[in-house]
């Protein structure tokens, strides 16, 4: 729980609201952030601000504000390192703390987006936060000159110690913050250029992992109020469905029971005196649901109907098109076609939703973890139906989020329970069971891929068509461009952040959006993981069918793609693509590129008994333009593999009678330790743009396995998990 000072709100609650969205989609309001100020502005403790990002304590402790949140990724410590560099401060007295989304807009967004996912929370806050650290140096140096009466420009600073060069007199960050926190922020902020960084840049050891590993650290489920009260929740098992009734006179006599309360239309919960009370109470509760017409689908059902769209008759909404396919396809002297699938899948964090909620009618507080506390705010409000000056969220650190976190129902629900127990602090806690139930899963798609060869083995053209869910309609339905989700086309696009990295003279990749009942979310990498599949296994199948090495066939489509080849070159060359492997071994590779990087690998496989894989290495290449933490990258590089590694052997959410079928991790596995491979990770930052870290390398550890059983066996698996095969990880 972050402490911090407070200012007078003038937003209205709708005001607000309106503008708020889930992961993701900001603000309405403009992005205003001011550097500092006439009027010092003080923490908690009493220290002065010198801007927003920067307080400094009498004794030149440093905090510096992060506004993103820290999931596991490494944003808090990278983002610290970039005012920390700007700033020009002692890191070794460098802590950090979360401002309050409550405050930040008081304060006209001075911290500007809260949202963490979509690997933005470096890439697209990186320039204001070192122009903050910039600005805060120059402000300190200012401060120090002007007491000592010399030129600013006779003055340095490194190290949180200011130097008056020609008289060698010194003083530091603490004793002149007072004074620099009074200053007009400089209006010119100069950034260093990469090359001269000393700080960011570096592979510099995490600010949270001491508290982590000893046991300090605070999440979510950890939060303890005076009088604090417990809460489970049970929702409609299938979606769109009702809660008709409950009989809450079967329970009254049971342990620590405070209440029963309806949730909305569709949930009950149970407030106790410790939660195992509440859940143990709740799960006695006779309950009848209105399921709804919903309640008749099927995972079978949820195939078919995105089959039929499949159809190149069926309407479809372009992505990448040029050229002309149909006429490519047509005379082409040979076709090769293949039909993909991907499943939902569940984030599964190891800590369940959970937020905790103290409301009165003239104030409501949230304690909650929050991949963006701008939509918890919001949430918030409109939960409690209190004005934004009288609501606030304390975020505290998430214990797994991959997207889910980024949601706010479980923040509502925290909201309406805690509404009908007014100056009683409640946590709501999900079960295990609740939080698989009702999750926002991976999309699920189906993809046709159909190549068209010359006489001569070119490929002449290409159609990718995906059947499937919009993330874009379910949570952002605004945000489709003339219906079209965007977000369908990651790694596909003509351009942009998630490029298509392959010249084809006549191409068509189209979506037929076909959305079920189940909800999508955003599930780390999201469309990539599955895109990556869908092309960089089919590319293989058109390598095998022209009768062409998979890294020569891509190599001759790559020309105009020099990044996108540079990082698939790197992996090929890394794990010897040209040597051969040792005996019983065999290799596979892919490349992508998602979120703003450039990523690819390379992997080598055994496989025994015709279905036991063992994945020895996987040599994985990302280009993110700048590294801010290399030894971060790495980390990320490897955990991201344990996820998509997990995704490919084992993750599978399926519906039956409407409702999800796997309740807890006895049938939602995941990787152990034994079965993942070494990760050998090659960092090369080329500069000259901002990519993401945390989920791009993710698609192209499955395709590259895929890729290499192939190689193996001969078996090409076109859908996941691979457990559904009878495949195991040796």
């Amino acid at each position: 729980m972050n402490k911090m000072m407070t200012a007078t709100r003038s937003l209205s609650r709708r005001a607000f609201v309106v503008g708020a969205t889930v992961a993701g989609g900001g603000l309405a309001l403009g992005l205003d952030i001011p550097f500092g100020g006439p009027t010092v502005v003080r923490a908690a403790d009493g220290s002065p601000e010198v801007n927003a990002w920067v307080v400094i304590r009498p004794d030149d402790t440093v905090v510096i504000r992060v506004a993103r949140s820290e999931m596991g990724q490494g944003t808090l410590t990278g983002l610290a390192q970039l005012v920390a560099e700007e700033l020009q401060c002692d890191w070794s007295k460098v802590t950090t703390e979360y401002p309050t989304p409550g405050e930040s807009v008081a304060r006209k967004r001075v911290w500007g987006d809260f949202s963490t996912g979509g690997s933005r929370g470096i890439r697209t806050s990186q320039d204001y936060v070192r122009k903050g650290g910039a600005a805060a140096r120059m402000m300190l140096i200012q401060a120090a000159a002007e007491s000592w009466k010399v030129p600013v420009t006779e003055c340095t600073a490194a190290n949180s110690i200011i130097t008056h060069t020609p008289s060698n007199r010194t003083t530091t960050y603490g004793k002149v913050a007072e004074a620099a926190a009074k200053l007009t922020p400089p209006a010119d902020v100069k950034l260093k250029d990469p090359k001269d960084w000393t700080i960011a840049g570096k592979p510099l050891k995490r600010l949270d992992t001491e508290d982590k590993t000893t046991g300090k650290m605070i999440y979510g489920a950890d939060i303890k109020l005076p009088g604090l009260l417990n809460a489970a929740i049970k929702d409609c098992p299938v979606f769109g469905g009702k809660l008709k009734s409950y009989d809450e006179a079967k329970i009254a006599g049971m342990k620590g029971i405070k209440k029963v309360v309806r949730v909305g239309d569709t949930a009950v919960a149970v407030v106790a005196d410790t939660w195992w009370h509440a859940k143990t109470a709740l799960d006695a509760l006779p309950i009848v649901w209105d399921e709804g017409d919903n309640a008749r689908v099927t995972s079978a059902s949820i195939a078919k109907w995105l089959e039929e769209g499949l159809d190149p008759a069926q309407p479809a909404f372009v992505g990448n098109q040029n050229g002309d396919v149909k006429a490519a396809i047509a005379g082409a002297a040979r076709k090769v076609e293949a039909v993909y699938s991907y499943p939902y899948q569940n984030h599964a964090a190891m800590e369940p939703l959970n937020a905790t909620v103290l409301y009165t009618p003239d104030k409501c507080e949230v304690w909650t973890g929050t991949q963006n506390g701008e939509a918890a705010f919001a949430a918030t409000t409109e939960a409690s139906g209190l004005p934004a000056e009288k609501c606030e969220v304390h975020k505290v650190m998430l214990g797994g989020g991959f997207g889910r976190r980024g949601m706010t129902d479980y923040v509502r629900q925290a909201v309406a329970i805690a509404k009908q127990m007014p100056g009683t602090p409640v946590k709501l806690l999900w079960s295990r069971e609740e939080d698989m139930l009702h999750g926002k899963y991976h999309p699920i798609t189906q993809c046709k891929l159909t190549g068209a060869f010359d006489a001569d083995n070119n490929l002449t053209g290409l159609h990718m068509r995906i059947s499937g869910q919009s993330i874009i309609a379910s949570v952002f339905p605004n945000n489709l461009q003339n219906g079209k989700d965007t977000v369908t086309f990651q790694g596909l696009n003509p351009t942009g952040e998630a490029a298509f990295g392959y010249s084809v003279p006549n191409l068509l990749i189209d979506h037929s959006m076909r959305n079920p009942h189940v909800p999508p979310g955003f599930w780390r990498g999201v469309n990539v993981n599955h895109n990556a599949i869908y092309l960089e296994c089919f590319m293989d199948e058109l390598a095998k069918s022209a009768g062409q090495d998979p890294l020569a066939f891509r190599r001759k489509l790559m020309a105009n793609h020099p990044k996108h080849l540079a990082v698939l070159n790197a992996v090929a060359e890394k794990i010897g693509w040209d040597t051969p492997p040792p005996q019983g071994v065999f290799r596979g590779l892919c490349q992508h590129m998602g979120f703003g990087s450039y990523v690819a690998a390379a992997t080598e496989i055994s496989v025994t008994d015709g279905n036991k894989i063992k994945v020895h290495r996987i040599v994985a290449a990302t280009d993110p333009g700048y590294a801010v933490n290399p030894a971060q990258i790495e980390r990320q590089v490897a955990g991201s593999f344990v996820y998509g590694l997990s995704a490919l052997l084992y993750g599978e959410i399926t519906i039956k009678d409407g409702r999800v079928e796997q309740e807890n991790f006895d049938t939602y596995n995941s990787m152990r330790i034994a079965e993942m491979p070494k990760v050998e990770a090659i960092l090369m930052p080329s500069g000259g743009f901002w990519g993401g870290v945390g989920e791009p390398t993710i698609c192209v550890a499955a395709p590259a396995v895929l890729n290499a059983f192939f190689a193996a066996t001969g078996k090409r698996i076109r859908s996941v998990p691979l457990k559904n095969h009878d495949i195991l990880f040796a």
